[in-house]
């Protein structure tokens, strides 16, 4: 299994419709997907129509329930989608508690990667969709990535967030002693508007090789399609959203190839 972390410590960036988009395209080339909601917010789980006010079993038992080394509990949690490959590990709005109910417990940010180990053979690839803090469900995420896509909207506001989670991600490596690749997504890119163009030449200019070359661009199809809870290319596969991120995930195929090449 391959496992990509969606994160920013700044919302409203796009994380959720680039795992939903993403984890689309994976299933739609036959890959067996698994999304995971680590936002107490719940946003990828109320795209596929599910209340994180109200469900029974969530990743916010995994983080509690003793049999969460159990495959059989770990079953009750995933959910399908409109897409018989790509399935769901929904959130809970109780995630919003697990800061103080897990402080001061060992091994708390290491969860995520049990539960994984558990279901690793069973899909190809894992995309998690991340809560904009840094706290012990981010931490699980980076703990459990192999690749770290950081969606930045394209506005000056959004740089200083992705100032902050690339320091964050540095400090990460640093105490984990490993390396963690990371690309950076332009999106909601506007070309029509000076705010949007300018903040694009900033971060080629800051992040050079970091950076995905080809921005996502605004598209009112990724609204429409989360309106419906359906997976973007299911609604228009050759809308602008859509190609964007269809060159975006090559692009990240390119980045595994050299990394098992290097």
């Amino acid at each position: 299994m391959r496992v990509w972390s969606i994160a920013n410590q700044k919302g409203g960036v796009g994380k959720t419709t680039s795992v939903v988009t993403l984890g689309g395209l994976l299933g739609q080339r036959g890959h067996r997907v698994l999304l995971v909601d680590l936002d107490p917010h719940g946003s990828l789980s109320s795209y596929f129509k599910l209340d994180p006010d109200s469900l029974e079993h969530s990743m916010y038992q995994l983080f509690f329930n003793n049999n969460c080394k159990n495959r059989d509990y770990i079953g009750q949690v995933i959910r399908p989608t409109s897409l018989r490959n790509v399935h769901l590990l929904p959130a809970a709005t109780s995630l919003a508690t697990l800061e103080r109910q897990v402080s001061g417990q060992e091994g708390m940010g290491l969860v995520l990667s049990r539960s994984l180990a558990q279901v690793w053979d069973e899909y190809d690839y894992a995309l998690l969709d991340t809560p904009p803090i840094l706290g012990v469900l981010m931490v699980n995420a980076l703990a459990a990535c192999q690749q770290l896509v950081v969606p930045t909207q394209t506005e000056h506001l959004a740089l200083k967030g992705l100032e902050r989670m690339v320091h964050t991600l540095k400090m990460v490596m640093r105490s984990q002693r490993r390396e963690l690749p990371y690309l950076i997504v332009p999106t909601l890119f506007d070309r029509r508007t000076l705010a949007s163009v300018t903040t694009l030449k900033e971060m080629r200019r800051i992040y050079r090789d970091k950076l995905s070359p080809e921005p996502i661009p605004v598209d009112t199809r990724l609204r429409d399609a989360s309106q419906l809870g359906l997976f973007p290319h299911q609604l228009e596969d050759e809308s602008r959203g859509v190609r964007a991120y269809r060159h975006l995930l090559s692009l990240l195929d390119n980045e595994i190839e050299k990394a098992n090449h290097g």
